[in-house]
């Protein structure tokens, strides 16, 4: 549904972004807390990818409203300045419950 070339170049990055994080995630949520490397990797690509994900318009933010758009805005802010404060579980829960519901997102704005 968008047709800005910035934000389409913004949804292909957090496409991108979600697919790197389902490799990273393969091992599960046992290797995810238990694998340090894996942790970094996804948490970098989170805070990457919710530093697009705030760029994106008012307009197509307000087509999705069941995204909570503020609060993946305010992880970012957490995973960049708070990071000693970073619950592994809450991140693995985010990994489950909320990077599939932003993928259909990102799926149905890129297929228009």
């Amino acid at each position: 549904m968008s047709r800005d070339p910035r934000e389409r170049a913004r949804l292909r990055y957090i496409h991108q972004s979600i697919a790197r994080i389902e490799q990273y995630t393969l091992g599960g949520r046992h290797a995810f807390l238990n694998q340090p490397i894996v942790q970094d990797a996804v948490l970098r690509r989170l805070e990457t990818m919710a530093d697009a994900i705030n760029k994106l318009s008012d307009t197509l933010k307000a087509r999705h409203p069941t995204v909570p758009w503020r609060q993946v805005y305010g992880f970012r802010n957490i995973a960049a300045h708070a990071y000693e404060e970073i619950d592994l579980t809450r991140v693995w829960e985010i990994v489950e419950d909320y990077v599939p519901v932003l993928k259909s997102v990102v799926d149905l704005e890129l297929s228009n």
